[in-house]
């Protein structure tokens, strides 16, 4: 039996609730289709936001949501996105699929969507093909009350007050499709730019996101914080989980279950590719002033057969679920440095939390992690330890069980607990420090590896009570099935 350890007297770190984001960005069905569908769809819609996917999201707990990309970012130019619908300027995202943007989604539609979901904005400024200038007046567009061209501006657009924008990125992976910089050449555009994203009131600071690295480029990481750290609020790390290489990711519903545990086991190497970043960014900022922000990860697969390879559709299994359950309890363990992540992304691509067919939605298996794990938000991150023996082959081997708990501010404490065993069930001994435990409650998701929900059957994986426990005095014991993600809820 594994031995699970709880200590509520340490105290690490408040689990930030934007840990918790999703990105969506003008690709494939993300936007349209996706979130948006235009006030004159048939589909039940509020001021053009399909209420399904709004009302899914709410229900999630969605805390923060980036836009408008990713590498579309640093393609858009803002001002075609504003004023009435007829007069806006079409263009083509050339980087993805090479369809044509009518840009009847752009920021007075964001800040809709945002308010109707309940979260915050997180913006992305176009760095790779835009100005100085360009950027610095959308920040005035968003967010200056007074008297100025683009507070004039936004005002005869219909939108009386600024808005709340709580981060903005300057640039996106400027290493590679928004302008294949160097470290450097990248550090001084930055700090060019950043110079003229301005504070227009103290109520409404903006968070500056620089670019970060892509994966394991440490040498990125050293020189950003070497040349630009003074004027960055957050670094921004992508990593994605591809089972194979880019040429040929695999498919994301049929796989064998050695392909299943090289997943896991590319997934679980975010936790080592976070620690030696943050170790290179502690030794320029002594006060661990700058955050490191996560802010696309997530599964890559071959796109559904029969698809347009540009719009990323993939479905979603247990597996997927499962890495996104690993990575959550990596990135609350990180809850001292980790201020936000957003994986990618949030309807119809890569490793999305639900899915449109016209009218129709499902959610999929990522999705109710994500809402297993609402609970974590705003929690402080408790020190825990479960010893757990590797699953997988010979080549892919990863710890059998990952674990993260919390404690809200009554003292109730939330424990999230993933077996990667495909095959075997994983018996469990918890004990709560220093605690007399009076009730214990928890839920499950869990399936064969490749279970996923499909819009003809819609609830093939999703939660559901778990009883296989017993209450101790100071804690439980619980039998945790191959293949799944528990969360337990222990009052004291």
């Amino acid at each position: 039996m594994e031995k699970y350890l709880i200590n509520p007297n340490e105290k690490i770190a408040k689990i930030c609730k934007d840990i918790y984001g999703n990105f969506s960005e003008h690709l494939g069905r993300c936007i349209y289709e996706g979130l948006f569908v235009g006030k004159n769809s048939d589909i039940p819609n509020v001021n053009g936001m399909r209420c399904d996917v709004v009302n899914a999201l709410k229900d999630m707990g969605l805390p923060v949501l980036r836009w408008p990309g990713g590498c579309f970012a640093d393609e858009y130019h803002w001002k075609d996105g504003i004023g009435p619908l007829e007069s806006r300027k079409k263009m083509i995202n050339t980087h993805w699929g090479g369809v044509t943007e009518d840009n009847s989604f752009g920021t007075h539609e964001f800040f809709e969507l945002c308010n109707q979901l309940g979260c915050d904005a997180y913006i992305t400024g176009n760095l790779g093909s835009g100005t100085v200038q360009e950027m610095s007046e959308w920040v005035e567009y968003m967010t200056f009350g007074g008297e100025s061209p683009m507070a004039n501006l936004r005002r005869q657009n219909g939108r009386q007050e600024p808005w709340k924008l709580k981060y903005f990125a300057v640039g996106n992976e400027n290493w590679g499709c928004g302008g294949n910089m160097d470290p450097y050449f990248y550090s001084n555009m930055y700090k060019k730019y950043a110079t003229y994203v301005r504070k227009y009131s103290d109520d409404n600071p903006v968070y500056k996101v620089a670019c970060g690295p892509n994966a394991e480029d440490y040498h990125w990481t050293e020189e950003l914080m070497k040349n630009a750290r003074r004027m960055m609020n957050g670094l921004a790390l992508h990593y994605y989980t591809i089972t194979h290489d880019w040429s040929r990711k695999g498919s994301a519903t049929e796989f064998t279950k050695d392909e299943y545990y090289t997943c896991l086991r590319k997934a679980y190497k975010i936790d080592e590719i976070i620690t030696r970043h943050l170790e290179i960014m502690n030794r320029y900022d002594l006060e661990k002033r700058v955050d490191l922000i996560v802010d696309e990860w997530g599964t890559w697969h071959d796109v559904e057969p029969g698809t347009n390879p540009g719009f990323l559709y993939q479905q979603n299994t247990m597996r997927d679920a499962v890495v996104a359950a690993l990575s959550l309890n990596i990135f609350n363990k990180h809850a001292d440095r980790i201020r936000m992540c957003n994986i990618a992304q949030t309807v119809n691509v890569l490793q999305a939390v639900a899915l449109t067919d016209g009218g129709d939605m499902v959610l999929t298996p990522t999705y109710y992690i994500f809402k297993l794990f609402k609970d974590h938000m705003e929690n402080t991150l408790l020190g825990s330890y479960i010893t757990s023996g590797e699953a997988g082959t010979q080549s892919d081997r990863l710890p059998a069980l990952t674990e993260s708990a919390s404690m809200d501010e009554s003292g109730v404490i939330y424990s999230t607990v993933v077996n990667t065993d495909a095959d075997s069930a994983k018996a469990v001994k918890c004990q709560v420090a220093d605690s007399e435990v009076k009730a214990v409650r928890a839920e499950i998701l869990t399936g064969a590896i490749d279970a996923y929900n499909s819009f003809e059957k819609k609830d093939e994986v999703k939660t559901a009570p778990f009883t296989a426990f017993e209450k101790t005095a100071d804690g439980f014991t619980a039998e945790i099935p191959p293949c799944s993600i528990v969360k337990f809820i222990i009052e004291r």
